[in-house]
């Protein structure tokens, strides 16, 4: 991790793209792969730096930025699909040499941990899907203002306070860091690259099929915030209606942001989780 950006940490060829990642924690425990959101400016870091402390307690947790996010090389031409984020994530655990790994997705990394569960069952032991996507919903206002987000501090500030249900979370200073990061060199360029309008269709190409769904056999947990704004709570009971082996838990007075909102009892709900 830099002193001076505490977003970049350590640096590893996955796939042939340089990807930044974090790296913490050890022992006999399943490792940890950790997904972030799909959100302007957003870091494996900023995603999770509340969790990675607590959940390297006694197992190792894995946290890259993935391809076109964060502080990971943008390879011209790349075409930013379901399929390019499932490839770069196993590419990342073959040069790590994890073999097999519990995996945690928020969001838009919700859907990849679910169908690398799908299409790399034997790299994927259990499963937390957060906020996820995954599923067919309809977009919402939320997400389309996120995916849409055209770099302002004002714009951010607007953002941020759709993700979280407590605005006291929410500060002038953390809009501005993370505007700022969001007009890194080559950031909006790739991020426009991504979900262009209209965006039903992004959405639609997050979902894994349900029958896919359906003949999943891993042990899930399933977390939602109930005031989300950006992934409906609707896309969490449809996944637990899907997943025979899962159980869900919803946070009320929660946004989309349940690992940064209730962070303590999300690091000791996914904890008790992995360690069953």
């Amino acid at each position: 991790m830099s002193v001076e950006n505490p977003e970049i940490g350590l640096r590893i060829d996955a796939g042939g793209i340089d990807t930044n990642y974090h790296d913490a924690g050890q022992g006999s425990a399943t490792p940890l792969l950790l997904l972030h959101g799909s959100g302007p400016g957003v870091t494996a870091w900023a995603n999770w730096r509340l969790n990675i402390p607590l959940l390297a307690e006694g197992r190792r947790v894995v946290a890259p930025d993935m391809v076109g996010f964060g502080y990971t090389e943008r390879p011209e031409g790349i075409r930013y699909n379901l399929d390019t984020w499932v490839k770069h994530a196993i590419d990342f655990l073959d040069a790590l040499g994890i073999e097999q790994a519990d995996v945690v997705g928020n969001s838009y990394g919700g859907a990849l941990a679910l169908a690398m569960a799908i299409r790399h069952p034997q790299r994927v032991r259990r499963l937390v899907l957060m906020g996820a996507a995954g599923v067919d919903f309809e977009l919402t206002q939320g997400l389309d203002d996120v995916w849409g987000y055209a770099p302002s501090v004002e714009g951010m500030r607007h953002l941020m306070d759709s993700f979280a249900y407590n605005k006291a979370l929410i500060s002038d200073e953390l809009a501005e860091l993370r505007y700022r990061a969001s007009i890194r060199p080559g950031y909006q360029e790739a991020f426009a690259q991504m979900f262009p309008a209209p965006r039903q269709r992004w959405v639609d190409a997050l979902a894994s099929a349900e029958a896919d769904i359906r003949a999943l056999d891993k042990e899930t947990l399933i977390i939602h915030g109930r005031e989300d704004r950006i992934v409906p709570p609707v896309t969490s009971q449809t996944l637990f209606e899907l997943i025979e082996r899962a159980q869900l838990h919803m946070f009320g007075r929660c946004g989309h942001w349940t690992q940064i909102e209730h962070a303590a009892r999300f690091n000791k709900l996914v904890t008790d989780f992995l360690n069953e």
